[in-house]
């Protein structure tokens, strides 16, 4: 039986073999599937195909892939992106996180790791709250389960899914201290193998986010992990 609400996936990449093999693929698991070759050509079909999730090339033909998601989020669109590039020094494949995908993925890739990742983020992009908590609140940080609104201070912050997840699962297990392997396993849901300092970047992202003008609320501890609570408690 077709499925009624199907994942719609936007792939963008200037090599067209690449974006019409990971879009077949996704097709084949029930997806709907379109595909871009430029930047410009990538923001028209985001505003028409409207993405649950979107595979997003770094080099392309007119404007990069960052240059693509600055101006989705300047639209106020927080749809989920994964990046893919070619580099693969350290600073070039974790530099999608820091700019506010959720994922990144080097090139040359498996298909079907890829679609392992994107099934990852969009869980963590749709989970259901946990009826049992609404409102998650350490301080005067608040994280509202149901509309996924995040205030600090009363002031709206503007996270990713992934932020959003990684935030959450320090607020409902504050005042612990979580090691990265534990948020590695429970925000990503895969091994990244020591490879990159993928949770300090997006500790990082949070804390400016957050952190900035107010008490810290985020804190590190040495050699064990990261928590959030208030200091002195």
């Amino acid at each position: 039986m077709e499925n009624p609400n199907p994942v719609r996936l936007l792939v963008v990449d200037d090599e067209p073999h690449i974006a019409d093999l990971v879009a077949t693929v996704a097709r084949y698991e029930g997806w709907r599937a379109v595909t871009a070759g430029c930047g410009a050509d990538a923001l028209a079909r985001a505003a028409e195909f409207a993405p649950d999730i979107i595979v997003l090339d770094l080099m392309l033909p007119d404007f990069d892939g960052f240059t693509v998601l600055d101006k989705l989020r300047e639209k106020h669109d927080s749809v989920p992106v994964v990046f893919l590039t070619a580099k693969d020094a350290t600073a070039d494949r974790v530099a999608g996180l820091t700019r506010g995908g959720d994922d990144y993925l080097v090139k040359p890739f498996s298909v079907e790791e890829l679609m392992a990742r994107l099934r990852a983020v969009l869980r963590r992009t749709s989970e259901k709250p946990d009826t049992r908590t609404v409102v998650l609140q350490v301080g005067d940080l608040t994280l509202d389960e149901e509309t996924h609104e995040v205030r600090r201070g009363g002031q709206l912050a503007e996270l990713t899914p992934t932020e959003y997840e990684l935030l959450r699962y320090l607020m409902r297990r504050s005042p612990a201290v979580l090691t990265k392997a534990q948020i590695l396993d429970h925000v990503w849901e895969y091994d990244f193998g020591g490879r990159s300092n993928v949770v300090e970047l997006a500790i990082s992202r949070l804390r400016r986010k957050l952190d900035t003008e107010a008490e810290p609320l985020i804190h590190t501890v040495r050699g064990v992990g990261y928590s959030v609570r208030q200091a002195g408690k």
